[in-house]
């Protein structure tokens, strides 16, 4: 068998590959804080990345960003019962304001500071932000209300996988407050697309957008929509939603407004949201069994310049070549920005220096040693091919290294969507279902007549799989519902996911 850097490889124990992959490209780590996690320098850059990318796209649809209080009071959820339903099983609650000591060198929760209401540590921003909105809402002149709050939420998971699902994770979270029903539902479509073009064009993962079964549907919304991506395991990842809450969290946190009329009415609200979770569909898109593999637009540095030399002579001829190819790098532009470039000269051993920086999935990887600098020339290599690399003119790397990020970025792109491809399928019977989506089976996605309901949620929970959404795109098609025989209109996508 090949020698890999990351062991298992994902064919061995995809799981624990992913944990592999984290460690040895020095994302993040487990925290003293059971379930949540420390991101460190690299892995929380290019969620830094992410998060410029996508504000930009936000404040580019009219949206402004702003924040709101981490402590939710309890009877805010409350209000809507659907809602606390969804998330009561999840809640962190704060009951006391103050520690005392315990009379044995410890500390205990002072009985004389019990709160008169628990706060709720946000899991979700629903409630306290419609309580905010329903001050700022008087007239439809108020109206619309675009806003966006980077922050983290507590979600108190009982199994945890970093980025994936932790305990505590950092997101966006989207809130809109409308005059009517079809500016609302309006929004709740732009926000989804803006994901999906983000997920596609600059994580180069490919996505299905559709509307979420009543059962996948965000607890309190109307209606649901999502993006959802398949690994390379073939399991799903719901990598972003986009809700329509119509006006429920309007009646229960009083959001009115007098319209042109003069009626006083309801607004009608929307919010969406994406997550750390990302950093994770970034790992399982792409990542290979030699580690992290970085999409371009998303990497924190696009080339690794590593100096090789065994001595201060060769040291002074090296470094200064490699110094000033930087600044030549570092003057071209890959999508819209100056490329990024890191100068690795740390005193170790050159062929642990390499390793680290294919783990770590730079894109592009330029080694110098004394014969390059004399033929002024690198050892270029490019992380989404593999191999060893090739020799390479310093003018031919200065000049093309836009084009090469490019290749790289569409690769990336191209890589997933045929993998994709040849794991989707459209089944029309549940003997097909079943065999698909057998243990031994490789699975994948799905596309299958339905009803929604009950039975078919029942069946599909017995089979440890899901309805991901019902694609925008779908055409009209009638069919019999492979789960309860009854008449069907349009195939809904189905897998095992996370």
């Amino acid at each position: 068998m090949a020698k890999t850097a990351i062991t298992p490889t994902r064919e061995q124990d995809y799981p624990e590959w992913y944990q592999q992959v984290i460690k040895a490209a020095d994302l993040a780590e487990t925290s003293d804080v059971r379930g949540c996690m420390v991101i460190k320098p690299w892995g929380y850059a290019i969620w830094e990345n992410m998060q410029r990318k996508l504000d930009d796209m936000f404040k580019a649809t009219g949206h402004e960003n702003a924040y709101f209080p981490l402590f939710i009071p309890m009877s805010f959820l409350e209000k809507e019962a659907e809602h606390v339903e969804g998330f009561a099983k999840e809640c962190a609650v704060v009951t006391h304001h103050r520690l005392v000591d315990n009379g044995s060198g410890g500390l205990m929760p002072d009985p004389q500071a019990k709160l008169e209401e628990p706060l709720i540590v946000r899991p979700t921003s629903e409630t306290i932000i419609g309580a905010t909105f329903a001050r700022w809402v008087q007239s439809y002149r108020d109206l619309p209300i675009l806003i966006n709050q980077w922050a983290n939420v507590v979600r108190w998971e009982m199994r945890t996988r970093m980025f994936l699902r932790t305990a505590e994770f950092l997101w966006q979270e989207g809130h809109t407050v409308h005059a009517t029903s079809e500016e609302a539902q309006e929004e709740t479509r732009q926000m989804l697309d803006v994901y999906a073009d983000f997920a596609e064009n600059y994580m180069a993962m490919p996505v299905i957008k559709g509307r979420k079964t009543a059962g996948e549907r965000f607890p309190g919304a109307v209606d649901t929509l999502s993006i959802e991506a398949m690994m390379q395991d073939r399991k799903a990842l719901q990598a972003g939603t986009s809700h329509f809450l119509g006006q429920n969290f309007a009646k229960a946190q009083d959001i009115k407004f007098q319209s042109e009329s003069g009626d006083l009415t309801h607004a009608w609200t929307t919010s969406w949201g994406v997550s750390t979770r990302l950093v994770g569909g970034l790992i399982m898109s792409h990542a290979d069994d030699d580690g992290m593999v970085i999409p371009p637009k998303l990497a924190p540095a696009h080339v690794a310049i590593l100096p090789i030399y065994k001595n201060d002579e060769e040291r002074a001829v090296v470094l200064p070549y490699c110094q000033s190819l930087k600044a030549e790098l570092e003057a071209q532009t890959f999508d819209g920005a100056a490329v990024r470039v890191k100068l690795d000269d740390r005193d170790i051993r050159g062929g642990d220096k390499k390793w680290q920086w294919v783990k770590r999935g730079v894109p592009i990887r330029a080694e110098i040693g004394p014969r390059d600098v004399k033929g002024e020339g690198a050892f270029v290599a490019r992380r989404d091919i593999g191999g060893k690399g090739t020799g390479t003119p310093r003018g031919e790397l200065v000049a093309g290294i836009t084009k090469m990020l490019e290749e790289m970025q569409q690769n990336l792109y191209d890589r997933a969507a045929k993998l994709r491809e040849e794991s989707t399928v459209e089944l029309n019977s549940m003997d097909e279902f079943q065999k698909f989506f057998a243990e031994d089976a490789p699975g994948g996605m799905a596309y299958c007549h339905f009803v929604d309901g009950a039975e078919m949620e029942a069946k599909l929970k017995a089979m440890k799989l899901t309805a991901r959404c019902i694609p925008l795109d779908g055409k009209e098609e009638k069919g019999k519902c492979i789960f309860t025989g009854g008449e069907s209109q349009q195939r809904g996508v189905f897998a095992r996911a996370y």
